[in-house]
């Protein structure tokens, strides 16, 4: 989608504090950090959201999560350091669901203790 925020960083016409890319995912820090470790993970396929999922796509919706994780858990300094003490992954969907990006992103958070209800 030519509007989409997070198209237009998966091209590079807008920055962002990259922590891994490759052929269908991008890793980025979030602008407004919500946690220590708070970044996303989003498929450079335009997927609107996890309630317009296809078939197709739950693949690399597994992968996404999986390089997420490896992401998360890499030991600092050189990695985010959320391995020993765990984070909190969120994607959601929809107006309702939280979702202020119409474009499939996973949250990873960590870095501390995270309470729930979120709010």
């Amino acid at each position: 989608m030519s509007d989409c925020i997070f198209c237009k960083i998966i091209k590079g016409e807008i920055p962002a504090r990259k922590i891994y890319e490759d052929e269908e995912m991008f890793a980025f820090h979030d602008i407004t950090p919500m946690a220590p470790v708070h970044f996303l993970v989003i498929p450079k396929k335009h997927i609107s959201n996890l309630m317009e999922l296809e078939a197709e796509d739950i693949a690399l919706v597994g992968r996404l999560l999986n390089k997420a994780q490896q992401i998360a858990k890499e030991p600092k300094p050189t990695g985010l350091g959320c391995g020993e003490n765990g984070a909190r992954f969120v994607i959601n969907a929809k107006r309702d669901g939280g979702q202020t990006v119409d474009h499939l992103h996973i949250h990873v958070l960590g870095g501390r203790a995270l309470s729930w209800p979120p709010g």
